[in-house]
């Protein structure tokens, strides 16, 4: 099949794509979102083509809340997972494409400024890009090999 998207190491097909965004959607669904009833859902691809998803999960205690895009990242994880090739995240947003908080963007880079992520509004349609130009002049896990020196 042919890619629709590939990042440095990995290819995705356009079947993946699909599945990805429809997983991202469907977990904005399961949001819990009491608060700011700002629904998001995310799921990612790894190398091992597993799939792995999250949404956002709010408290009471604002600071405690956990954003869909580190969920997925934290599943994945705990799954033995930590080559991601491809994440989709998608949000009630539907004028413009929504990109991840800042905290989130960090969470992504340190598991591949070359992953492929996928801005997905409400109605599907998605923008691409990769993770390096969501955080230019990213800390990273090289940083601290260069402090190093």
């Amino acid at each position: 099949m042919e890619s629709a998207s590939s990042t440095k190491n990995k290819k995705i097909t356009d079947d993946q794509l699909k599945e990805l965004i429809d997983k991202a959607m469907g977990m904005r669904e399961k949001a819990y979102c009491p608060y700011s009833k700002f629904r998001v859902g995310a799921a990612l691809l790894t190398h091992n083509n597993r799939f792995y998803t999250g949404c956002n999960v709010e408290n009471a205690s604002y600071g405690l809340t956990v954003c869909a895009e580190r969920v997925a990242i934290y599943s994945a994880v705990a799954g033995g997972d930590t080559e991601i090739s491809a994440m989709a995240v998608c949000c009630d947003i539907k004028g413009k494409f929504q990109g991840p908080c800042g905290a989130c963007r960090q969470v992504l880079v340190e598991f591949g400024e070359d992953m492929t992520f996928f801005c997905v509004k409400p109605d599907g349609t998605y923008q691409e890009m990769v993770v390096r130009d969501l955080m230019p002049m990213a800390f990273t896990p090289s940083s601290l090999a260069e402090a190093a020196d």
